[in-house]
């Protein structure tokens, strides 16, 4: 608290390389902002997984659900791997 209330006191420093911004500038930002993080929202599915493939993941430990996410990220990115499994 202390840090923020001496900042308050002093005076904003202007760059001229870097000018502060807009409000326009800010509305824009906060749009591309809520628009990259809907594309990254991740969805919930339900999958049916062989027993012995779930415990090896598991095993991971905690997090191991985005492993498998990864994984199967990985995996639909790289048509090589899917070529090989049909």
């Amino acid at each position: 608290m202390a840090i923020i209330s001496s900042a308050e006191k002093k005076p904003e420093a202007y760059d001229p390389d870097c000018p502060p911004f807009t409000s326009e500038a800010l509305k824009e930002f906060a749009f591309l902002t809520a628009e990259r993080n809907r594309a990254k929202r991740k969805k919930a599915v339900t999958i049916r997984i062989i027993p012995d493939c779930l415990e090896k993941y598991k095993a991971l430990g905690k997090g191991y659900t985005g492993i498998m996410a990864d994984v199967l990220n990985y995996a639909a990115n790289n048509p090589e791997i899917l070529s090989k499994v049909h």
